[in-house]
Parts: structure tokens; sequence; C-alpha cells
């Protein structure tokens, strides 16, 4: 398919970013991607990549790279707080290929970033803008009119198809073009580290990844055996005084009952004191576009990390937008119906996230019942249960995808 001579900027060189940006090449797009850092950059470690994410990414020609790089978990311990044994292993690994028809993998999220990174590079029709200063952007009639401080100093100005702002949870696009909120904290943080692989041995399996259910807090563990390590996030409500105060926490603060847990007590043993943390943060806009600018990921629908689909879900918004992109005849129509097609689903993931979080923090008696739910399902419960989630096919023919809602074209200043 002929990119038709569109020219797309996209402000960001994340997952989400780089995602678009081969997905739009791929359609013989020129593609122009800003990023204010020097380099690729990519916060925290770990990354699970569902099978709706991991259909995309092979489709566009990852599967060998990514191969070399992801791991694919037996399945899920789940741990009740206290317990000693798993409450029972969700199964993972061939089944879910045999379900879904991709595998369910974990990797360092840096590595991810670098494939990405490396696939883009081979294509002479993306430019990749490294230490951007600063831009601007103005939606018309015509397009959108960009201009670009660049790392060296001079200024760059092009007309282009459209601008999407793939910048993450802070998104200047979001908050400074298209005038929509600033992200809001949620009350918990993301206690992150990487150990060493054999830092929990005895304690978690070394083959599956770890759920661990808290009073009031949840951790998540998996092996990155590529890289000779095991990853960890600890989710933990912090005030925002704390969080943000002059002074930054070093670890988590988690009720004292953590220290009668065998397994939290290896985490913060084997940790000691050597966490980075990150808010969470989530962004709820009805707005996603205006013109022909618009918003994916986390810029759009940041939300809770509970089912681990953050990433997912700015990889598929891709898979969808770029299609649209190339085959309609304005960006404001294709921004458009790109909104109207993700929006029920990215809200129905964001309900599931947080009903998640509720559900990994109960305290007792309350974890009884959940418990008891859980251990009814059985191994396989859950592949009925996110059928929904993980069979769904983000890249669908544009020409059966809904019609744009109407809307009034507006100018953005």
């Amino acid at each position: 398919m002929s990119g038709n001579g569109r020219t797309v900027y996209i402000a960001g060189a994340g997952i989400a970013g780089m995602t678009l940006a081969l997905a739009l090449a791929k359609f013989g797009a020129t593609v122009v991607v800003l990023e204010r850092h020097t380099q690729v950059q990519e916060v925290g470690a770990g990354l699970q990549v569902s099978p709706n994410a991991r259909k995309i990414l092979n489709r566009l020609g990852l599967d060998k790279a990514l191969a070399a790089k992801a791991f694919e978990p037996e399945g899920i311990d789940v741990y009740p707080y206290g317990a000693n044994q798993p409450l029972l292993t969700l199964e993972l690994g061939r089944v879910m290929e045999q379900r879904f028809g991709v595998p369910y993998t974990v990797m360092h999220r840096a590595d991810l970033a670098e494939v990405l990174y490396r696939a883009c590079k081979r294509f002479a029709n993306i430019d990749l803008l490294f230490g951007v200063r600063a831009y601007d952007v103005v939606s018309h009639s015509r397009g959108v009119s960009v201009t670009v401080d660049e790392a060296d100093g001079k200024s760059r100005s092009a007309r282009a198809f459209a601008f999407i702002g793939a910048d993450g949870v802070n998104s200047r696009t979001r908050t400074g073009v298209l005038m929509g909120p600033e992200a809001t904290y949620s009350g918990m943080v993301a206690w992150r580290i990487t150990l060493g692989q054999s830092a929990l041995d005895g304690v978690l399996a070394p083959d599956r990844t770890s759920l661990l259910w808290g009073p009031g807090y949840h951790a998540v563990t998996y092996p990155l055996p590529h890289r000779h390590q095991v990853n960890v996030a600890l989710f933990a409500k912090s005030k925002a005084a704390r969080t943000f105060g002059a002074e930054p926490p070093r670890a988590p603060d988690l009720p004292w009952a953590a220290l009668k847990s065998r397994q939290f007590a290896a985490i913060r043993e084997a940790a000691d004191d050597q966490w980075g943390y990150w808010p969470v943060s989530t962004v709820t806009t009805p707005t996603w576009s205006e013109g022909g600018v618009g918003v994916i990921g986390d810029a759009a629908h940041a939300m809770l990390p509970f089912q681990a689909q953050g990433a997912a879900m700015a990889i598929e918004d891709a898979a969808i937008l770029a299609p649209l992109l190339m085959t309609e005849a304005d960006a404001d129509s294709a921004l458009r119906r790109y909104a109207a097609l993700r929006q029920p689903r990215v809200e129905r993931v964001r309900k599931l996230s947080s009903s998640n979080g509720f559900a990994f923090h109960l305290e007792w008696p309350f974890t009884l019942a959940r418990n008891a739910v859980v251990k009814l399902q059985g191994p396989r419960g859950h592949l009925q249960r996110l059928g929904w989630l993980y069979g769904y096919d983000a890249a669908p023919d544009p020409e059966g995808l809904p019609p744009a809602p109407r809307s009034p074209r507006q100018d953005v200043h």
C-alpha cells in the first residue's frame, strides 16, 4: 500500500511511538519521531507481552528478535498472604500458545525498546530525532504545522498529515496541545528492582511468574533468564506527601505483617533497600484528538497496571491507528474512528485492572472468599475469563472498521 505522500510526526520514542512508527512505515508513510531524551529510554524493568500484543509485534516482523530476548513462563504461581505454597498455578506456556496462537512471554522493558529501535533504524522513511528541546503544533484544515527545536539548536518547520502524541502519562501533547487534563496520582507506588537470578532460589519457582497477594499491597516477580535476573515489582499505597516529598522514600512502607510472609521477607532482604520507585498515575480524558492531533498509549489512557496491559494497549492502539491514518481522507476522520473503536475496549481493561487491584489487596477475612473463588476456577479458568483480552485481533481490514462519529472540526491553537 502506498503512503500517499503522507508524513506523520510522533512525539515519544517509547514502545507506543516506535510501534506506531513501524506500522506506518510499512504502509509507506514518512515518519518523524521526536524524543526529548538523547537515546531510547524506557522507565521500569519488567514487561509482560501477552498474546494480543505479540500478534501485532510478530506482524511487524519482530518474532525472531523477541524470541531471542523474551522468556515464556510455564505459569503464574498465586500466593495468598503468608502461604508457603501457591494456592494454584495458572497455566501459561504451551496452553497459551495453543489457545491464542502465540506465546505469553515476559522480558525486560529495555530489551523490547531495543528491538523496536533496531527495527525502526532499518527503515529509510523513519527519522528518529533525539534530544529534541521543544516542539509546537498547530492543526488546521490542510493538516498540521510542526516546528521542532532540535538538539543542536537548529529549528525545523514542516507540514504533516498528522501529529501523534505517544509521550506517556505526563504527555505534553495531551495537556499542552489538546488542552486535556493532567495525570492523576493513584495513591500507589510501584517499587521495582531486578535481582540476581539466584536471589530467590528455594522461595519462588525459577521458571514461573509469581503473584504475591498482601494486605493492602501485592508483588509480581518473573525471571529474566536472558539477563540472568529476576524482576520484582511491588505495589503499595503511599501518601502524596511522602511520594513527592523533598526526601525521597528508599523502600516500601509495608504493614508490620509483611515480616510474616516468607516470600515478601525474602524479597525485602534481597533488595536491601536498593529499590527504584515510580508513582502510579492514571489518565482519564474523553478527548483523544482534535483535528490532526491525537494521542495513543499512556498519553490517552494510562491505567493501573494490575492486569499488566499498559504496553499491550499502546501496541494495540498503534495497530489500529496506522492503517486508518493511511486510508482515511483526512487525519481528523482517522483519529475519530480510532477513538470510537479503542475507547470501549480500553475502558473495559481499565475496569479489570482496577478490580484486580481491589482483589489483590484484600485483608482477612475477605481473603477467604477470594481464595475460594480463584481455587474453584482452576488452573485454566483464566483462559476462559480473559479470552476476550488475549484473543483480540487489533489488525482488521480498515474497510471493516466502524465509521468515525460526526463532530465539527476545530483548529487547535
